[in-house]
């Protein structure tokens, strides 16, 4: 038991190389969004200080760690390197583990005249020299690494994909949803992934009782729901939304905000809104729920009514 406690607590580093070209960059990137602090282009030959370092979180409360490095790293040594972190690798309060992304030198030469961009090892030499020079100064690194990712038929949605596949824990992979109501009337809510007009159901506003209401009371509720094009049109927008938010999840989005609207933001709006978060809770969603106008004055101007009583 004690054993695994301590496991449990070990600061997780991740050292992340391969070969110009092959994702690094892309990799880093998405182990940020996955909670990972990260360092790129770090000196290898001072990994040991850096994780001397006194820091103020306790190790269990400090988060996973990961470096980058490449041919281009100052001091780059790949025999010393790997003698570096096979001795940190004996610690016990430290988890390393080293991924190495590759990639076939004809794909890093299509890359390479794609960007027009100079391969560091090459000097006025063809690209693809460079890319031979590489691959052998980086042999001993690919041999030794934990982990090998292959990106030579990857896009760059390939590879992100990928890593969340691979280093995701269950919490990092849940897409924060946002389910709101709006007035149209009071502007578009500026930062909704998707949009949903209400306006062609009936206007509860229209009905002197209620006017007053909103579209967290019953009455109001039964009335948007009367409207005969109510069923059919939550029932599509439902499973659109039930098609489309684990496809956001797996592309890597993180915060999706689906928005209701109607003329004031009061009625239709609301009660959709909310009846579509219960449904996608029912479906193994945790949406949060927000009325946008909810809370403001209600506006029979800007409803269209004829008159306005003071």
């Amino acid at each position: 038991m004690e054993s695994d406690s301590s496991s449990e607590n070990r600061q997780r580093l991740m050292l992340v190389t391969g070969m110009l070209g092959a994702g690094k960059t892309t990799a880093l990137r998405v182990l940020e969004d996955l909670g990972w602090e990260i360092v790129d282009n770090f000196p290898v030959r001072l990994l040991d200080r850096l994780m001397d370092t006194p820091q103020a979180a306790p190790r269990e409360l400090r988060g996973p760690l990961a470096i980058g490095f490449d041919s281009r790293t100052r001091g780059f040594d790949p025999e010393s390197i790997i003698r570096k972190v096979k001795d940190l690798g004996e610690r016990p309060d430290l988890e390393v583990t080293t991924l190495f992304l590759d990639c076939a030198s004809h794909e890093l030469e299509r890359r390479y005249n794609e960007t027009r961009r100079r391969h560091p090892l090459a000097g006025d030499t063809p690209v693809s020299t460079g890319i031979r020079a590489e691959r052998e100064l980086l042999a001993p690194l690919r041999r030794w690494a934990d982990i090998l990712i292959d990106t030579s038929e990857f896009t760059a949605n390939d590879l992100q994909r990928a890593m969340r596949d691979r280093f995701a824990n269950e919490d990092a992979q849940q897409l924060t949803l946002t389910v709101s109501s709006f007035g149209f009337a009071r502007g578009m809510p500026p930062v909704a992934d998707l949009v949903f007009d209400m306006r062609f159901l009936n206007n509860p506003h229209w009905d002197p009782e209620l006017r007053p209401l909103t579209g967290e009371d019953l009455s109001v509720g039964e009335y948007v729901r009367k409207d005969p094009a109510f069923a059919e049109a939550f029932e599509r927008i439902r499973d659109l939304l039930l098609l489309l938010l684990p496809r956001y999840r797996e592309q890597g989005k993180a915060y999706v905000h689906v928005a209701f609207g109607c003329t004031g933001g009061r009625h239709r709006s609301v009660f959709t809104a909310r009846q579509m978060a219960a449904a996608l809770r029912e479906h193994g969603f945790s949406p949060t729920l927000l009325h946008r106008n909810l809370g403001a004055r209600a506006a029979d101007l800007l409803e269209g009514s004829p008159r306005r009583e003071e």
